[in-house]
């Protein structure tokens, strides 16, 4: 099985199970793997969903012996990508928030961003089909299985998704450690808005950084350059999340 083909790991299969049986086509488990409530899980679900699993000796998994795989490793369909517009003519539920990736490399932190936005109710992750991670095991991982419920969107372009992201009555936020506003002083709360997580190195690139309509900061009390950018968008993501609850709360 190659990388982009299964997820591993105890939690990630009974979440895979419980949310989208149907990618699923086998579940390998270690003869080796302790008989505990998961692995029992496991096999609850696989038979309830009619999902394959086999117990294997534990040399199968030396393949795997660099990843956290717990004894379980689940060969799976690819992700389906939802298509951009698609997306777009989708019928939202109040103001549409996205994420937008710009160069983020690290499937650890896809993954952690991925989860932070299924958790905060966000509509889709936009991510380049270039120059950034793509969905694998690890982002599958990572996200706890957050990615069986928040739509990934591939796209070729970011400039022109950004673009038609605008005409469509969505506001442009990047993320910047020299950004002009702080990150609680934008009201998230009345808008369709798309923030942007530049890359670990790079940042926001230039040419999308100007098409931005605010630019936000985290505000470092201490000599450092910025957060991790997944802990930097779990901090915007959360304030917008906050200020949403705020209003909801003014409204009843």
């Amino acid at each position: 099985m190659s990388m982009k083909n299964f997820i591993y790991g105890r939690n990630s299969v009974i979440e895979s199970l419980q949310a989208n049986s149907n990618r699923i086509n086998k579940i390998l488990i270690s003869k080796n793997a302790s008989n505990d409530v998961k692995i029992n899980e496991i096999i609850q679900l696989a038979k309830e969903k009619g999902v394959i699993f086999q117990f294997v000796p534990k040399e199968k998994f030396h393949e795997y012996s660099d990843l956290p795989h717990q004894g379980v490793v689940a060969a799976v369909s690819p992700v389906e990508y939802l298509d951009f517009y698609d997306f777009l003519h989708k019928e939202k539920n109040g103001y549409s928030k996205v994420i937008i990736s710009d160069g983020i490399e690290d499937p650890h932190n896809l993954g952690a961003i991925i989860r932070t936005a299924a958790c905060a109710g966000y509509d889709a992750i936009i991510i380049p089909s270039r120059r950034n991670a793509q969905v694998n095991a690890t982002v599958e991982k990572t996200s706890a299985g957050a990615i069986n419920h928040i739509p990934v969107i591939q796209v070729n372009s970011l400039s022109n998704v950004i673009d038609k992201l605008k005409d469509n009555d969505y506001w442009i936020i990047a993320a910047d450690a020299h950004g002009k506003d702080n990150y609680f002083d934008i009201n998230y709360s009345d808008m369709n808005f798309a923030l942007i997580m530049g890359g670990e190195q790079t940042g926001v690139s230039s040419s999308n950084m100007k098409k931005a309509d605010f630019v936000v900061k985290i505000p470092m009390l201490r000599d450092f350059n910025s957060l991790n950018v997944s802990n930097a968008a779990a901090a915007i993501i959360y304030e917008s999340v906050r200020q949403t609850v705020q209003t909801q709360k003014h409204i009843v």
